[in-house]
This record gives C-alpha cells, structure tokens and sequence, in this order.
C-alpha cells in the first residue's frame, strides 16, 4: 500500500492590534479563512470577534514572548497613526511596539511577521516615476510626522532581518489608505475648501482601500507574497479629475512659498503636521502593485470608487492646514477661506500682487 502524503499543518495566525480599526477588519476575515488552524487575537482590551481565541496583553511588554509562542504567523497592526497625536509620545509607542514584536517573534520562532507601513516611504516629489516600482529607493525625508515613523520601523526591520535570519518579514506599503474610520493627512486634504496645488506640478492621485488592504493582508499572512509589497488601486487619477469628482476647486501657489509658510505655522503649533507631509498632496508617489498582481490578486476598489467613497465620510467637516475647526469656526472659515492648508500663503501672494501694480 503507498503511503498517502500528509497535507501540510495549517498554521496558526495571530493579529496584533484586533480590537479595532484594520486589525479588527483582518481578524474578521481571517477567522472565516479555512487556511488558518486557529486565529488569536491580541490586544490590551479584548474585542467583540468570538470566534478568535484572545489574549490581552500590550504589545510592548517583554513578555510577549510567552504569550505566542504556539504562533506561526504574526501580523502586527498595533500602532498610534492619530493625525492629532502628540508626535514623541505617537514615535515612542509605534517604535517600542514594532521592536518588542519583532524580538518576541524571533525568540518564539515565529515563522512569518506581516507590517504595514505606507508607499510614503518612496517619498512624494516633482520627479518621481509614475508608478514607482516597489524596488525603487526609500527616499521620504526624515520628519516628526508619521512618515518619520514607517521609516525608523522600517530600519528596524532590516536590523531585525540582520539580527535574526530565520525570520521571515513582510512590509506591505499601501497607497492613501481610505475607507471608514480612516483619518490621515490625506483624507483631511480632502475636507478642505480648497485644493493647494504647487506650481509646475500636477499631483497623481492613487488610493487604497482599506476592503483592498486586508486583503492583501491576507495573501502576506499565508506567505503567498513576500518582502516589500506595495498595495493600491490600479493607475491614478489626475487632478482634474479629483476636482470634477469632489466639486472643490485648486490654488496654485509657489513651492517656496507654500513649504516655507507651513514649516512656519508647524513651528507656531497651528499645524498638527510638519511641512514635508504637504509634499504628499502636491506631488506624486503612486505604485505598481507589481507582486500582488503576480499573485493573482486585484484590487476591488477603483480609485475613483475609492475617493467617491472618502469624499462621503467627510460629514461636513471641514480641515484648515491640517487642524479640524469647530462648525461655527468652520463655516466663516470655509466662506472666506482662499486656501485650506495655508491660508497665510495666500494673504502673501496679494500684497506681492498689489506692490506690482
């Protein structure tokens, strides 16, 4: 009688952060998934998905170790991505999360790590390729924002990989991530009265939906894809179109002008956000989803569903330079403003103008 082969032990998967936001959204497909033996959910407060088995612990503490140590596939979505954080404090938790898992995974013999990120590692400017392949160069700059953080977790990964190289680490790098719930430096852009555009360049506009990114959420945790894999809606829109779609039209202004008034107003504390974020809504950084589209996979939000859909979950809000206003603030500012995102920018191009005269 020939011996039948064994079919391969399904691995046992855990979510960190699936509580809430994307991790709850992963832990409920993943739990449905017939490729997963038993799905564990960490967190320090435990969720409403009963059929994950759930251990509540903070994913900084060292003895996170103990607590997976029958886990084969970890994917770490616990972090502090709050436009309005206090920036050291935001930097402090996401970095000490993202070492202890990577140290706990390697001593629990963890097979696979899974962490998101964002494409606005590659940075945004004037001359970038469009797509940028997912091989091209880190090049964002070193800030206080949340660029600041994927880049140093990041690092923290190649030192880990270094460190431990039995371990197996996925980065996924998604576009503008929007969705319900999601509140970013780019959505925020979107709830302003009007839209800051550089002179001499047109942004491209490339969004991931957040339905997309579990997704490939998914494909990473059963290793199906591997290493640095970009996520987002295929193509882009151009501004035109963004406009058309969202009724709210551009101002043009200089690049020095805009980037100097912002760092001083981020300086002055009116801004939640350093200067350099503005690059991400003046200039392109869209990316070919080039392994997830080898593995078969496909987005199921276009870029313009997507930003249909994040131009709905605005309720009325409106954002100048990146701090949400009070209704009754808001509605004088919207009435006159000339500029969301720096509206001091604008004041400066009028008396420019009138000393011409």
């Amino acid at each position: 009688m020939v011996p039948t082969s064994k079919r391969p032990r399904q691995p046992v998967v855990a979510v960190t952060g699936a509580a809430s936001g994307l991790g709850r959204e992963l832990l409920v497909k993943l739990v449905s998934s017939a490729d997963f033996r038993r799905v564990v959910a960490i967190d320090e407060e435990r969720g409403d998905v009963g059929e994950a088995t759930w251990r509540v612990i903070d994913v900084r503490d060292p003895l996170l170790a103990n607590r997976i140590s029958d886990i084969d596939v970890l994917v770490h979505l616990a972090g502090d991505y709050a436009v309005d954080s206090d920036p050291g404090e935001r930097r402090a938790y996401n970095l000490r999360a993202a070492q202890t898992v990577l140290t706990a995974c390697a001593a629990a013999r963890v097979r696979r790590v899974v962490l998101v990120t964002s494409a606005m590692v590659y940075g945004a400017a004037p001359d970038n390729e469009v797509p940028l392949p997912e091989d091209a160069p880190v090049a964002a700059e070193p800030d206080t924002g949340v660029v600041g953080d994927f880049l140093e977790i990041e690092s923290l990964v190649r030192r880990s990989l270094r460190s431990h190289p039995g371990l197996e680490v996925t980065v996924l790098r998604p576009a503008a991530v929007v969705g319900p719930g999601v509140d970013t430096v780019i959505t925020r852009h979107f709830e302003s009265p009007r839209l800051l555009t550089v002179k001499g360049c047109s942004p491209h506009w490339q969004f991931c939906h957040i339905d997309d990114l579990v997704a490939a959420l998914e494909l990473a945790a059963r290793g199906v894809v591997t290493g640095v894999v970009a996520v987002g809606s295929d193509g882009w829109l151009e501004q035109d179109q963004v406009e058309e779609l969202s009724g709210i039209r551009s101002l043009e202004l200089p690049a020095g002008l805009t980037f100097g008034t912002a760092q001083r107003l981020h300086r002055l504390g009116v801004t939640p956000a350093p200067a350099t974020d503005l690059h991400y809504v003046v200039y392109p950084w869209v990316v070919d989803c080039a392994a997830l589209r080898e593995a078969g996979w496909k987005p199921s939000w276009t870029n313009e569903a997507a930003f249909t859909q994040l131009l709905e979950l605005r309720e009325n809000r409106t954002t100048v330079v990146g701090r949400r206003l009070p209704v009754k603030e808001a509605t004088l500012t919207a009435a006159g403003a000339t500029v969301a995102v720096i509206g001091t920018a604008a004041i400066v191009r009028q008396v420019r103008r009138k000393r011409r005269q």
